[in-house]
């Protein structure tokens, strides 16, 4: 019980240490990449909710022609 801090405190330094080693890419490239992500998450929604739209439309009809 009494290790955890000592091993909690050397955790964060190497945790710091790691951190100080990562190439972080610059803050226009994060916009920019983030823009994309989020653009290409909302036409895929729209796109899976004109989908649905569509295939319980073709469901409906369908049984309307079958009459059942």
């Amino acid at each position: 019980m009494l290790e955890y801090p000592k091993k909690a405190k050397v955790f964060l330094v190497e945790v710091r240490a790691e951190f100080k080693k990562v190439t972080w890419p610059p803050r226009k490239e994060v916009y920019g990449t983030t823009v994309v992500v989020i653009i290409t998450v909302f036409f895929f929604g729209f796109y899976l909710y004109g989908m649905d739209v569509a295939m319980s439309y073709l469901a409906a009809a369908l049984t309307r022609l079958v009459g059942t």
